[in-house]
């Protein structure tokens, strides 16, 4: 059963019709799943489908453990947006109200390649020599 009904399906499609370059769309659930795990399974399946220019692929969190360890999972749901590299873009919990619309912000941005940050940004992050681990918390609206 679709969980976007035709016109966010309709707009979705529009947006995506930007997208340039393949886009990966990965998930990571368990069997016996957790709240909101199956949900966002759906979801991300119905996002995939929406452009040829994206795939969807599906992992256990329990039995694919060598997968969740190679794009850091540690947490599910998850979901992973990836493109010729992978960029660290992840999203836990179901990407629901506001971060629906990032998410798909997020695949745009993968397939383009491009961040949308200004020259002075990119040059100031570049400067950064430490790793940064950045984690940014947001409740369903």
């Amino acid at each position: 059963m679709p969980l976007l009904n035709d016109s966010i399906r309709s707009e979705v499609q529009k947006r995506f019709k930007e997208l340039k370059d393949p886009v990966k769309i990965i998930n990571f659930t368990q069997e016996m799943e957790c709240q909101f795990c199956a949900e966002t399974r759906g979801l991300m399946e119905e996002i995939a489908s929406l452009s040829d220019k994206l795939s969807f692929e599906v992992y256990n969190f329990v039995t694919d453990k060598g997968e969740a360890q190679k794009y850091k999972i540690d947490k599910i749901p998850a979901t992973v947006v990836t493109g010729d590299r992978d960029y660290g873009i992840r999203f836990y919990g179901i990407p629901s109200g506001y971060e629906f619309v990032s998410i798909l912000e997020s695949i745009v941005m993968v397939s383009k390649r491009e961040s949308g940050l200004s020259a002075e940004t990119k040059k100031r992050l570049a400067a950064i020599k430490k790793p940064l681990h950045l984690e940014v918390f947001v409740t369903p609206t």
